[in-house]
């Protein structure tokens, strides 16, 4: 018994002798590269986003439009075949866009907005819609929430002024870092009313949010791909001089509470040329139905009788 025991020990300590000395995996974790983190004050980040919005008084744009309505909170999402537009805007208020399918050039809606009254245009449907800016959801429809106002609000930067109050933060995830400066809306109850993030990766504006009464998120937009403009060299003067020499070339608009997307590339974009106002000036087609959005009732209308 004595041997069997001892022969037990020695089997024992055989096999822990070779787990210990056996060979080892170890794990490698591959590290991503990140770029590195530039650094800002908040009056340097303040006169970068100011000199965007003061320096952009004019736009004349060429994009690839794709709508998708519906949400994940609706249940329901409803992709749109991507359209090419033809897009103008102009400080304070006016914007103007048609958009056409590829290749054959049928126009699919043409809308537009001097700042209190929109107008669109759907030819497919024969009707003109008119209604308020101010005009909150109005349809089931998600897409026929869309407004030429919303497009003009992501792309004419309203100015941070210099009364207003503006909070400056950092804002760390695993794809990026950013900076955040938060402008408060003032009055008997302090709101948030904007949210501009700055990737620090670039310092270039990678997102603003706006806001509305009780925290309600408005508007959500995305900035990607900042480039050169394609401003002709004897415009372009100014647009340097104010201290605008890109733009983003893609670009996503989401409006949460009216339930759609909206996807932009941006192909061709020049800044602060002459714009007659005549091009922002859309007129209800020859025997369109004319809807008047928002009355109750939903008065529609032609504008002259049509022959059966």
């Amino acid at each position: 018994m004595r041997r069997g025991l001892v022969w037990m020990t020695a089997v024992t300590l055989a096999v822990f002798s070779c787990a210990c000395h056996g060979p080892t995996v170890s794990t490698v974790i591959r590290t991503t590269n990140k770029p590195v983190a530039k650094d800002a004050t908040q009056e340097e980040l303040l006169g970068k986003y100011n000199a965007m919005a003061q320096g952009v008084k004019t736009l004349n744009a060429t994009v690839e439009l794709k709508p998708t309505a519906g949400s994940k909170y609706s249940g329901v999402i409803e992709e749109y075949h991507e359209v090419k537009a033809f897009l103008l805007a102009e400080r304070p208020a006016k914007i103007r866009m048609i958009g056409q399918v590829p290749v054959i050039g049928k126009t699919v809606f043409d809308m537009a907005s001097d700042g209190e009254t929109f107008r669109v245009s759907i030819p497919s449907k024969n009707k003109f819609l008119v209604g308020p800016v101010s005009l909150e959801r109005a349809s089931e429809k998600p897409i026929e929430n869309l407004r030429p106002q919303h497009l003009l609000d992501a792309l004419l930067w309203p100015e941070i002024r210099k009364e207003e109050a503006v909070l400056f933060e950092e804002f760390n995830d695993e794809s990026a870092r950013y900076y955040i400066l938060t402008v408060l809306r003032g009055g008997y109850r302090t709101e948030i009313l904007r949210k501009i993030w700055f990737d620090r990766a670039d310092l270039q504006v990678a997102r603003l949010q706006h806001f509305g009464s009780k925290g309600a998120l408005l508007s959500d937009v995305r900035f990607a791909d900042w480039g050169p403009t394609d401003t002709p060299a004897q415009a372009s003067g100014a647009t340097f001089v104010n201290g605008v020499s890109s733009f983003p070339r893609s670009i996503r608009v989401e409006r949460p509470h009216d339930d759609y997307r909206l996807d932009l590339q941006v192909s061709k974009i020049i800044l602060n040329e002459d714009l007659p106002a005549d091009r922002f000036r859309l007129e209800q087609p020859a025997e369109s139905e004319l809807v008047h959005v928002g009355e109750e009732g939903g008065d529609s209308r032609p504008v002259r009788e049509t022959k059966p």
